[in-house]
C-alpha cells in the first residue's frame, strides 16, 4: 500500500464540514427533514465508529461503506472520503488503523458541526 501525501494549498477553497447547500438539495429545502437526517447521522456515527474500530477487516469495510453513503447524503464529504479510505484499505495493517483514526477525527468535527446546526 502506498501512502499519498497531501499538500496544503492556502489558495484552495476551504470545504465546509457539512455542505449545507448539498444537504438542502437532498432534503428539498425541508428544514425539519434536514434536522432529522443530521440527528440520524449523528447517532449512526456513534454506533458505527466503535464497530469499525473493533471489527474484523471485512466488517470494518462494510460498516465504513455504510457510513460513507450516509455522509454523502448529508454533505459530510470529508467523512465520506475518510470512510472510503477505511473501506478500500481494510486489511488490518497500520495504514488501516491510521485511516480509522482519521475517520474518527473528521467524524468528531462533523458531530460538532451537526450540534451547531441543530442548535440554530
Amino acid at each position: 500500500m502506498t501512502a499519498v501525501a497531501t499538500v496544503f494549498d492556502p489558495l484552495a477553497p476551504v470545504q465546509p464540514v457539512i455542505d449545507t447547500q448539498h444537504l438542502a438539495r437532498m432534503t428539498l429545502g425541508e428544514a425539519s427533514l434536514q434536522r432529522e437526517v443530521l440527528g440520524l447521522f449523528d447517532r449512526q456515527a456513534d454506533v458505527l465508529l466503535p464497530r469499525i474500530r473493533r471489527g474484523a477487516p471485512p466488517l470494518a469495510a462494510t460498516l465504513a461503506h455504510t457510513l460513507k453513503g450516509s455522509a454523502l447524503g448529508i454533505g459530510a464529504f470529508s467523512v465520506a472520503r475518510a470512510a472510503e479510505a477505511v473501506e478500500q484499505g481494510a486489511s488490518g495493517d497500520a495504514a488501516v488503523a491510521a485511516a480509522i483514526e482519521t475517520l474518527a477525527a473528521v467524524l468528531a468535527e462533523a458531530k460538532v458541526e451537526i450540534s451547531r446546526l441543530l442548535a440554530d
